[in-house]
Order: C-alpha cells, then sequence, then structure tokens
C-alpha cells in the first residue's frame, strides 16, 4: 500500500496521486501537498503547509519545518558511512547504524535535484539552489549554490530576479 495506516496526516493534505508515492511512518502538516514518486520514511516530519515536489525521496530523521518548498528529485540521507553488509559479510541491520537527523528551518527552498548530505541544519528563510550538495550548515536566509555548497547571498538583500542570476551565474561559471 502506497500510503501506510501508520501516516499521521493532520487536517488537508494533498497528495496528488496517492497510488504513486511511498509513505510509511510519517507525519504530514495541515495543508501540505505531495507529488508524485515521492518517499517520505518511518520517522519524518513535514510541517504545515509544506510542498514536496514529485521524485523527492525524505529518509528517517529528517525534520521539514513549516511552509518549506522542496524542489523536485531532492535527495536527503541520514547515514554519513552506509554499507550494505557488516565485515562479516552479514547484512547489516537498525542496529548497525547511526542516523544522523538532519532539520530544514521554517520557510527554507530547496531547488531540484539538490542533495543534502545528513547531520545538518538548513536555516530559516534559507535559499539552496538546484543541483547543490549540501554538507554543512545553513544559515538562515543564506542563498547556497555549488557542489559543496557555499554561501552566495543573503534572500534578504535580493530581490527574486538578482537572487535567480546569482545563483543562474555561479551554476553556469561551474559548469564551465
Amino acid at each position: 500500500m502506497p500510503i501506510s495506516d501508520s501516516v499521521k496526516l493532520e487536517g488537508k493534505v494533498t497528495i496528488f496521486h496517492p497510488t504513486l508515492v511511498n509513505l510509511y511512518g510519517c507525519e504530514v502538516g495541515d495543508g501540505s501537498r505531495i507529488g508524485a514518486f515521492v518517499e517520505i520514511q518511518k520517522g519524518a516530519v513535514i510541517g504545515r503547509r509544506c510542498k514536496i515536489s514529485s521524485h523527492t525521496f525524505v529518509c528517517e530523521g529528517v525534520t521539514i519545518e513549516d511552509e518549506c518548498f522542496i524542489g523536485h528529485g531532492v535527495m536527503f540521507t541520514n547515514d554519513r558511512f552506509p554499507r550494505a553488509t557488516n565485515p562479516d559479510g552479514s547484512p547489516q541491520s537498525d542496529a548497525d547504524w547511526s542516523l544522523e537527523l538532519t532539520r530544514v528551518r521554517r520557510r527554507a527552498s530547496i531547488g531540484s535535484g539538490a542533495t543534502i548530505v545528513c547531520g545538518i541544519t538548513i536555516g530559516e528563510g534559507a535559499l539552496i539552489a538546484a543541483g547543490a550538495v549540501v554538507a554543512r550548515n545553513v544559515p538562515d536566509f543564506a542563498v547556497v549554490a555549488g557542489c559543496p555548497a557555499r554561501v552566495v547571498g543573503d534572500v534578504r538583500k535580493m530581490s527574486a530576479a538578482k537572487a535567480a542570476a546569482t545563483v543562474n551565474g555561479y551554476a553556469e561559471e561551474a559548469v564551465g
């Protein structure tokens, strides 16, 4: 079943294609919208009025606070040293790894294709550029881009057009 009975949906949550998602053991807040091909694992929390775009993976240990935008194909991680087996060749179980928590603070936006490495906090109102690889904490209201992501601006000091030009210009410069 794509939406497990263990999911807690608060109020009116819109799931555009309920047969094309995989939600289990998570919580989703009132007014949030979930796109197709999204997986939200046990223990993950999505706040109120969030938009989780298609093809996004939200793993155990991730908390996304209220009013966040998560673009298409965003990937969260929850283990810095993933392995399929133990040194003796036996399959790993839940007891064989350490869950690292990740928090996305209120009103943050994460662009399509970004990867969020576990154990960090993305600050309130921050803007993560499409394709960024975020491996460190992001300050409140920072604009970050690149691989690894680094601060390229502050959303409070940029108009929308300037923020887009800064992020796009950085991406064009990085690509070549």
